[in-house]
């Protein structure tokens, strides 16, 4: 009497299994991302396309933070949207987004305020420095999400 055991192994792929992560598009952090990297390539947009610039240094430094913060926020984008955090676990990147986050609100306020101080009625200048503004708020608005995420509480398994 001889007997055959056969094993069958169905695997199912879900949406959360693939590589791209379209549904961060949805998310509040991803359309946060989203507003920031557009209100920045508008900022940059106009400060580089502007003639007649009355403080060259100064829409300079500003041209190089938008232009920088910019190329970071795709780059944090692009991770999330392929799911490349998970690839790379070595890298705490709710706190390396947050360190990022602080440096460019800062950075970004203080040069949309010397832009707006330094525009001279150029309404390229004007429009850009209200962009940046606008990026500001917005990656302030990012700054706590992501506070709440990194440095909020977390619970644990012991009770004291």
């Amino acid at each position: 009497m001889s007997h055959t055991v056969v094993t069958t192994t169905s695997t199912t792929r879900t949406s959360g299994d693939s590589v791209f992560n379209a549904g961060y598009t949805r998310t509040i952090p991803g359309l946060l991302k989203m507003g920031q990297m557009l209100a920045l390539l508008i900022t940059f947009l106009c400060v580089r396309c502007a003639r007649g610039w009355p403080s060259w240094a100064a829409f300079q430094f500003f041209e190089v933070v938008t232009l920088w913060f910019l190329v970071a926020f795709l780059i944090f984008f692009l991770m999330h949207l392929f799911r490349l955090q998970a690839k790379m676990p070595c890298i705490n990147w709710p706190l390396t987004e947050f360190f990022h986050y602080s440096v460019g609100t800062v950075l970004i306020l203080i040069a949309s305020i010397v832009a707006a101080v330094n525009s001279g009625s150029v309404s390229a200048l004007v429009v850009g420095s209200v962009f940046g503004f606008i990026a500001t708020f917005l990656m302030a608005v990012s700054l706590w999400t992501s506070y709440s995420v990194t440095c909020g509480p977390h619970p644990t398994g012991s009770t004291v």
